[in-house]
């Protein structure tokens, strides 16, 4: 059986229902690749939700396994350093019966000075049905899906956007809060430098969050704002009626000269301490998409309170990337069906 893109469908990952979910957007799956939250409209963006709504069900399940992509075999090129994303891609394939594939860079052709186009056209040739990529360089994965005749799937492309996890960041915020629309999320951090914050404030204001980026002017600058995001240096006053605060790390690996004086300066002016978590409303949120600076960007008591739904987006995160592979794969939303 093949989709209206010629692709072949997967199975669908509950062979014995047939029903469709009233939840689901009454539009079809047209996208071969997963590059950027940008490109997706409102709707696509509310298939993904709901397709991972399903196999986020699933997790919870005693048996996870479904056979969406058996036979299929998907490539993990990951050629920057990855533990959550990665595991969860990982994770995520084999789940849906996928063959996984997790390229080793330090041990590639890539340090003889083979081309990202060449690895990948090699990856291809091996009969490879889907590729994951996370690179440095900013619009690498669209670069492969132009060139590729197999799906590509944005795993974080340098400063530009993490697509999957925006996703998943509002998938858990939409747990908590019910809905973002109205809500005001906070983020703090590293913003200039951050692909998380980029994909993260074209989903939310397309779902009708109101965004209020914070930190040092230096890396919060006001040209965010035509992305649709409040920007403030005032802590205190971004923080004072937020629903959700995002904290993000300060990344080293993206300056090229350092935009504050230190770490501890940094911290003592913008690190998310119990003073500072006073000033949010107590049923607020707080989350991070990992690695946490415990200590930094916020206290290592924080992270682990109540308050925090850390380690439920990295959860969530398996979810979403089954939804994203299943969907870049030819599936259909309407094929997954709610799971009693």
């Amino acid at each position: 059986m093949q989709s209206s893109s010629g692709r072949p469908t997967p199975r669908p990952p509950f062979p014995s229902r047939n029903s469709k979910s009233a939840n689901l957007p009454a539009v079809p799956w047209t996208r071969k690749h997963f590059l950027t939250v940008e490109d997706l409209s409102v709707a696509e963006i509310e298939q993904v939700l709901a397709t991972a709504g399903a196999f986020r069900r699933i997790l919870d399940r005693r048996v996870k396994k479904v056979p969406a992509l058996r036979g299929k075999t998907i490539v993990n090129l990951f050629l920057e350093p990855s533990t959550r994303t990665r595991l969860s891609f990982e994770m995520a394939a084999k789940l849906l019966s996928a063959e996984v594939v997790s390229f080793d860079a330090d041990k590639s052709s890539t340090t003889k000075g083979e081309t990202l186009k060449d690895t990948a056209l090699n990856i291809q040739a091996l009969h490879a049905d889907m590729i994951v990529l996370r690179h440095s360089a900013s619009g690498s994965p669209r670069y492969l899906s132009e060139r590729l005749g197999i799906p590509v799937v944005n795993a974080g492309d340098g400063a530009h956007e993490h697509p999957t996890q925006a996703m998943l960041d509002v998938f858990t915020m939409r747990q908590h809060l019910g809905t973002v629309k109205g809500k005001k999320v906070v983020i703090l951090g590293d913003i200039l430098f951050s692909r998380v914050a980029r994909s993260d404030i074209h989903a939310l204001t397309k779902l009708g969050a109101n965004v209020t980026i914070v930190g040092p002017s230096t890396l919060v600058p006001h040209w965010f704002e035509p992305l649709g995001a409040t920007v403030s240096h005032n802590l205190r006053e971004a923080l004072a009626d937020a629903d959700v605060v995002m904290l993000l790390r300060i990344q080293h690996e993206r300056q090229a000269s350092g935009l504050f004086p230190s770490l501890g300066e940094y911290t003592s002016m913008f690190g998310l301490n119990q003073a500072r978590a006073a000033w949010i409303k107590p049923d607020a949120i707080i989350m991070h998409p990992g690695p946490i600076n415990r200590g930094v960007e916020i206290d290592s008591a924080l992270a682990d309170s109540d308050r925090s739904v850390i380690l439920q987006q990295v959860t969530n995160g398996i979810a979403v990337r089954m939804a994203v592979l299943y969907l870049c794969a030819g599936g259909q939303p309407e094929h997954v069906a709610p799971v009693e």
